[in-house]
């Protein structure tokens, strides 16, 4: 036994209490004496399961990260940058549950009831339905929920309430733990479905303690800049559905718009210029089609920037030492700039492509052919072009909006993937159906220049002048050579003819050999 005359806790002297130990003393130091039988295990197999009955929200982006909406009992934290919309997002959530009959709260911790009027005016006569309470006290809050009995109820922010029983000021890591813990035993008593809006750092993480997460059911990140009015949801943690999945909003005057097809509006505004590119990404089950642009400028500094805006800065520099490395494309004394336009976020290794092609487009000031163009993949770092996931959602999701040719890894697609088994390609040219020679002639009208291999032409195909820019055709004919009259036809269509050696080859052979003297005429071999 020890004695003290002054509390270690706040310095007082004889302010000690005696008090009386009402717990049941255990006998011979037995585990678990005093606090009644220790429970018995059971298989998984035997634990009864109950469907879960979800609450939604009929805001569609918002149900389709939640996992369906939300569960009664669950504690949700929405974290994201102040004026990013958090408020708007709760706000619109409460009135459509308030308006299909459910009772709602909105406790309000940062700003007036007035305040919160404000907003809820710009978002329709739902929103002004919704009850709120202007409270910081955390036994106050409690009560009020109690009180009213609600199902649904948002918490604007759990940074702001106070526990009276602990010293300090509201927010510290021990009221911020004390607050969720007992916000979280009330809800899972009265199933009450919880959304807690959390600060986040200068770096965009979550603030609070990291217990904080491990405590709720589901953590969401809202993101975006203010500037730009596209807005992201990604769930980090769901233990009611799916993390991969990611809602895209546009910030308007009346609140926030679901956008159904992100992908037709980014490569609508896609431009055509130097350093520009459309990447088929995935945001969790999904495909979408965001611009990539990069701009690489003389540096007068010593270190030269690197400026990333949307994507991992970690990933830019493998990808410029890569193409360093095995592309020729050296950017050590150049500033280089890369955004994803719109303000949207992505975070996977089918990026890679996307960020070599755009950065090498811009450090050689020439446009990708075909632009818009799309493209994916992710690069080794030996320089090969890997395989992604859902490679036929990308190219499906490419040609819904017209970017019929994608640069993509081999393997990519059912065609692609059983023509290149054995090959490393890094670009796989659409294979169409059967042509008729007048398609054929169309196709040498529209090209730069059109080349047909025919044994008796004078000129061979190593010596064949080639344009520096635009489009080559190369038309092999079938066996037993192209017929005078079609020969004649595609010369009136602005093709030349050209031979590939002093023997002749099947069309099989001479069209891969062919392709090959082009490919290392125009450098790309």
């Amino acid at each position: 036994m020890q004695w003290h005359g002054q509390c270690q806790g706040c310095g007082a002297w004889n302010t000690l209490e005696q008090v009386a130990d009402t717990r049941q003393q255990g006998t011979g130091g037995r585990a678990g004496a005093g606090f009644g039988e220790p429970p018995t295990p059971r298989p998984l197999a035997e634990v009864g399961t109950a469907p879960l009955q979800r609450l939604r929200t009929e805001i569609g982006e918002l149900d389709r990260v939640l996992g369906g909406g939300l569960v009664p009992g669950s504690l949700v934290l929405l974290g994201g940058s102040p004026g990013i919309g958090k408020s708007t997002l709760t706000t619109m959530a409460l009135g459509n549950l308030a308006g299909a009959g459910r009772r709602v709260l909105y406790v309000s911790g940062e700003e007036s009831p007035e305040q919160v009027r404000l907003r809820a005016e710009r978002l329709g006569p739902a929103a002004l339905g919704v009850p709120i309470v202007a409270e910081t006290e955390l036994e106050l809050v409690l009560g009020a929920l109690e009180r009213a009995a609600v199902e649904v109820c948002v918490i604007d922010s759990v940074q702001t309430l106070r526990a009276g029983e602990l010293p300090g000021a509201g927010g510290s890591v021990a009221h911020v733990r004390e607050a969720t813990a007992r916000i979280m035993a009330l809800a899972k008593e009265r199933a009450i479905a919880t959304v807690l809006v959390g600060h986040v750092t200068k770096d965009g993480a979550l603030a609070g303690p990291r217990a904080l997460e491990h405590l709720v059911d589901c953590v969401l990140q809202f993101e975006g800049e203010r500037e730009r009015p596209y807005r992201e949801l990604r769930a980090l943690k769901n233990r009611f559905g799916s993390t991969n999945e990611a809602g895209i909003f546009e910030m308007r005057q009346g609140g926030l718009v679901e956008v159904l097809d992100a992908s037709a509006r980014f490569v609508a505004e896609a431009t055509r210029a130097p350093g520009s590119v459309v990447l088929a990404a995935m945001e969790g089950s999904r495909p979408l089609l965001v611009e990539v642009q990069a701009l690489v400028a003389p540096s007068e500094l010593e270190q030269p920037r690197r400026v990333v805006s949307g994507l991992d800065r970690n990933r830019l520099a493998l990808v410029l030492a890569i193409l360093a490395r095995h592309g020729g494309v050296g950017t050590g004394g150049a500033d280089v700039f890369v955004n994803v336009v719109g303000g949207v976020r992505v975070d996977e290794p089918g990026t890679d492509l996307a960020l070599a092609l755009a950065v090498a487009s811009a450090s050689r000031g020439a446009p990708l052919r075909h632009t818009p163009r799309a493209c994916f993949g992710e690069l080794g770092l030996t320089g090969e072009l890997r395989w992604v996931g859902h490679p036929e959602r990308r190219l499906a999701e490419a040609a819904r909006h017209g970017l019929r040719e994608v640069i993509a890894p081999p393997g990519s697609g059912a065609t692609a993937r059983e023509a290149a088994k054995q090959s490393r390609r890094a670009w796989f040219p659409e294979i169409g159906g059967p042509a008729i020679l007048p398609d054929v002639a169309q196709l040498a009208t529209d090209a730069a220049c059109a080349v047909v291999l025919e044994a008796d032409a004078t000129t061979p195909l190593s010596a064949r002048a080639l344009p520096q820019h635009g489009e080559i055709i190369l038309v092999v004919g079938p066996e037993g050579g192209i017929s005078p009259a079609e020969r004649e036809q595609l010369r009136a269509a602005g093709a030349v003819e050209a031979r590939l050696g002093p023997t002749v080859l099947r069309t099989s052979t001479a069209g891969a050999a062919a392709a090959a003297v082009l490919l290392t005429r125009i450098g790309r071999w």
